[in-house]
Formats: C-alpha cells, structure tokens, sequence
C-alpha cells in the first residue's frame, strides 16, 4: 500500500473528534481526490502533512519553537517518498525534531487542521503561499527521555496544557482535548 492509499483508508475510516474535524476531514479527502500528487509539495494548492502531539507520563506536551514562523507548535511536517504511512510520517517527523527515541505511536489520528503557511520545495526554493491539510497524532515520550533540539527549532519545551507558551500557533490547543480523549479510554 503506498502512502496515498494509506492517506485515503484512514480519513475515509476516522470516526472525527469534532465537527472542525470532521469538515477538515471531508475537505482533506476532497483534495485526496486530485491523486497522490496531493501528499506532496508539488501540489501548490495544497498538500498533506503530518505532525504529532508529544506527550509524557505527567500528561506535558512537548512543543517547539518553529525556528522559521517564531510560534510553540507540535513537531511534524511534510510527508516523504519513504513513508509507509501517515501515522509513520509523523512519527518520523517528531523523532527527528524531538531527538527522542523510542517515541511510541498512536496509529489513529487526533485531528486535523487545515491552514495557510508558506513553505519551500523540497528543492530549498523560495517559500511561496500553499495550504497544509495537517493529520495529527498522538506520540507517548518513554518515561526518562530527553528532548534535543533539531535545526528547525529555536526551542523545545515540555508544558502543561493549562499553562502553553505564547505565541502559539492556531490548531495546537484543538488536539488537546482529543489526546486527553485517546489517553484516558473515553
């Protein structure tokens, strides 16, 4: 199964947290129908990523300070040709961001946003205007672990989800009530 194929089962299958979810839901798979050129930066009306919410035994999220956009976000990105899975390419992501192994995966999205960034190509070109369809997840940190922070990051830090850094991204405090959700069993 490639990476489109696994894009389309999920979202068709994903019973939505809510009903933003469930919008961006249908419009994620309204842009699935253009092709797997829709999980790509080729793509310029827009393309899907995938990113994860980290977090640890306390019940802390780990954000970062995107280096570029200067806002505390959950670490993901873009999807890459290596990637079996949505739920991979996220994890991949946040282990690359996070430096922490052994993160262990929630398969089932929390939800997704769909929102304008600016965003390169893969080839370093200039960021031009595109959409990101994002699916998140849920990532659990091994107890112990240690943060280390990548080359797209300013900063990484483990916060509380009453008390999250400003500015904060759009989107991030949306996926908190569904990882509470998922953690719990409701």
């Amino acid at each position: 199964m490639s990476l489109y194929e696994d894009a389309v089962g999920v979202l068709t299958g994903w019973p939505a947290t809510s009903d933003a979810a469930e919008v961006a839901r249908k419009r994620t798979l309204d842009l699935l129908a253009d092709g797997p050129v829709a999980m790509t930066r080729a793509h310029r009306a827009g393309h899907v990523t995938a990113s994860a919410l980290i977090v640890d035994d306390a019940g802390r999220v780990l954000l970062c300070l995107h280096g570029r956009l200067g806002m505390w976000m959950q670490l993901g990105g873009h999807c890459e040709a290596g990637d079996g899975t949505l739920a991979a390419a996220a994890l991949r992501e946040a282990t690359e961001e996070s430096g922490i192994d052994g993160l262990v995966l929630d398969p089932e999205p929390i939800d997704i946003d769909i929102h304008e960034v600016r965003c390169g190509a893969a080839d370093g070109a200039p960021a031009e205007p595109s959409v990101h369809y994002d699916v998140r997840f849920l990532l659990r940190a091994p107890a112990g672990s240690r943060e280390r922070i990548s080359a797209e990051s300013s900063d990484l830090a483990w916060f509380s989800t009453d008390e999250l850094p400003s500015p904060l991204a759009g989107g991030v405090v949306q996926q908190i009530g569904p990882a509470r959700a998922r953690l719990t069993g409701r």
